[in-house]
């Protein structure tokens, strides 16, 4: 007899973060996290991109709530606005899995901010966990093939990860200077030093993968990728935090969001010329 199904929804915690960092700092730290986690958008709905969701500090401070006997104990403003800065910016050192820096960004909006996990691709997707695609050593009924798979009422779906996991674990190519991916590399480390000349130089065949992956993998186009390397080398925010091909495609979903609020609002594209190529980029 089949379980039950289990409503709301699941998020991914990995057993590494018991050696991040944040599991060095004091409690509320990890339960406005694991908040944060479950509030997040898994996939995208409106304005909000997979990773996403609108929230503000009141919401944080009675979400985290707890009780001592029939009291209600709230964490303070101050102690919120300190969690989330560290999400920020966790400067004392790396956190789970990320070893570039921040764990959210955040954008301040009426009522609120509109806060976006990073990795959040990688950790919540169980194919990324070593044993997960292991195959079984005996005939398993349906409803656990189904859970060993996860939920998926389109088998072309599927099929279609069959197929990516193929690509995904076929030998590690050297890149010639000649492909596509390898110019794009160089297009991105271009775009970086014309912000900083002394970036450090970057291995450029891990580079050329992580873009191969994009094309291969996720199904970006060319002139998709190249333009989001440029627009995100010409904005303030981005441009700090954007610094390599697998953060661009860790990201690149809700890039993309920002590039079309951006168009919304009429701001006058960054990157112009793209506007006027005739192009239609897909987003």
């Amino acid at each position: 007899m089949e379980e039950p199904k289990i409503p709301g929804g699941y998020i991914l915690l990995s057993r590494k973060i018991i050696e991040s960092e944040i599991w060095d700092k004091p409690p509320l730290y990890l339960k406005v996290w694991i908040y944060i986690l479950s509030k997040v958008q898994h996939k995208p709905y409106k304005n909000l991109g997979r990773g996403q969701t609108f929230i503000n500090i009141s919401e944080i401070i009675e979400a985290c709530s707890y009780k001592v006997g029939y009291r209600t104990e709230k964490p303070t403003k101050k102690q919120i606005f300190g969690i989330l800065e560290w999400l920020r910016n966790p400067n004392e050192g790396v956190h789970e899995g990320n070893n570039e820096g921040n764990m959210i960004v955040t954008t301040k909006v009426t009522h609120g901010m509109v806060l976006e996990v990073l990795n959040y691709n990688v950790y919540q997707d169980p194919k990324n966990y070593e044993g997960n695609n292991e195959e079984p050593t005996k005939v398993t009924t349906n409803g656990q093939r189904r859970e060993q798979q996860g939920n998926n009422n389109n088998k072309n779906v599927k099929n279609d990860k069959n197929d990516k996991k193929e690509i995904k674990d076929s030998p590690k190519q050297a890149y010639d200077e000649s492909s596509v991916f390898y110019k794009l590399a160089i297009y991105f480390l271009e775009q970086i030093r014309n912000n900083n000349p002394d970036h450090k130089h970057p291995n450029l065949q891990k580079w050329s993968d992580d873009i191969r992956k994009m094309i291969e993998l996720d199904k970006r186009t060319t002139e998709q990728i190249e333009y989001l390397i440029c627009w995100v080398q010409q904005d303030d925010f981005e441009a700090a935090n954007v610094l390599s091909p697998g953060k661009l495609r860790t990201r690149f979903d809700s890039l993309i969001m920002k590039v079309k609020q951006e168009k919304k609002s009429n701001v006058v594209p960054l990157r112009k010329e793209a506007e006027d190529d005739g192009y239609d980029y897909g987003f």
